[in-house]
């Protein structure tokens, strides 16, 4: 009960942004697409922007990058810490709204914002914040983008986000080679990120990669760096929760059902409308032939800040270990 008053805010919340847009919608409904499109970018980097001002810490990523996995290991943590229910999915304050010692975590992928400040070209939004960047090789997020755009991905934020048009009939290569939706996209995201890590008060660099190598290891260095006094038990318990086999049970019986979309399949009857999809590394390369995937690789290796090292050599499973 607990769990559900808090998340009331929450869901206010969302209402609350929801409505909005309606009204900017209804208010733009004689403009052009572009400039509708423009004035919805704006609305929603404000309100993002005002969700930043206020987070304790923020979580960056792009999207399909393990954003939802490491979120349910987080919330397992914080479950076995102060006692909250399994079906509890952490999202801005509403775990803070349980117990004031969980501070407010925004999970952003950092999409809007800078239409709002007008900072596209640096991360100062993010300057003097406690701030997570989980990442994960482009190549395989270019291919789960992909799948997130033929399955689960909403007409309106194709639009909004530059993908192709609902319903149209694109490959996967294409969609992959695709400057605006596929892995340029990605690639320009992690560059500019890797560009403005330095300038970074407080910064923790997760590779999801690694994180699947090394969990214990690794949400111990994310636990130390967030202040959450958990035990080596309660790190276990929490990979172990989180793990690929539990997060498809609890997708398919909608454990987190007060999340809404977010932890449930668009089609059950299709694997590929999953949230869980996967989680394979180096999975890209299932879908292409040998030509296809020298192509892709010599186009990271081209453009990818050296930052992340997954331009060294091939960042084959051997490296990243999963």
């Amino acid at each position: 009960m607990s769990y559900l008053i808090s998340s009331l805010p929450q869901a206010l919340h969302t209402l609350w942004k929801k409505t909005n847009r309606q009204l900017l919608r209804a208010r733009m409904l004689f403009a052009g697409e572009a400039e509708t499109l423009a004035a919805e970018r704006r609305l929603r980097g404000r309100q993002q922007y005002q969700t930043l001002q206020k987070a304790d810490i923020v979580l960056v990523s792009f999207g399909k990058s393990g954003r939802t996995w490491l979120r349910v290991m987080l919330s397992r943590l914080y479950q076995q810490l102060y006692r909250l229910p399994e079906s509890a999915l952490i999202g801005f304050d509403n775990f803070h709204g349980m117990d004031r010692a969980i501070p407010r975590m925004f999970f952003t992928h950092d999409n809007y914002i800078g239409d709002y400040t007008g900072h596209t070209d640096s991360k100062q939004d993010f300057y003097g914040k406690k701030v997570v960047l989980l990442v994960r090789d482009p190549r395989d997020v270019a291919v789960s983008q992909f799948f997130q755009w033929k399955y689960r991905m909403k007409t309106g934020k194709k639009a909004i986000n530059q993908y192709p048009d609902h319903g149209s009939e694109v490959s996967i290569f294409d969609f992959v080679m695709n400057p605006d939706a596929g892995l340029m996209k990605v690639i320009r995201f992690l560059n500019l990120w890797a560009r403005e890590a330095p300038r970074m008060d407080d910064f923790f660099l997760l590779r999801y990669e690694d994180l699947k190598q090394r969990p214990e290891e690794m949400l111990r260095q994310l636990a130390d760096f967030m202040d959450i006094p958990a035990e080596a038990a309660q790190i276990r318990d929490a990979v172990e929760f989180s793990s690929y086999d539990n997060m498809k049970k609890m997708e398919e019986k909608k454990t987190f059902w007060l999340s809404g979309g977010r932890m449930a399949p668009a089609d059950r009857a299709n694997p590929n409308s999953y949230k869980v999809r996967r989680a394979k590394v180096g999975g890209y390369r299932d879908y292409f032939d040998d030509r296809q995937v020298d192509q892709i690789d010599s186009f990271t290796r081209e453009h990818l800040a050296s930052f992340y090292g997954y331009t060294d050599g091939d960042n084959r499973e051997s490296r990243s270990g999963a």
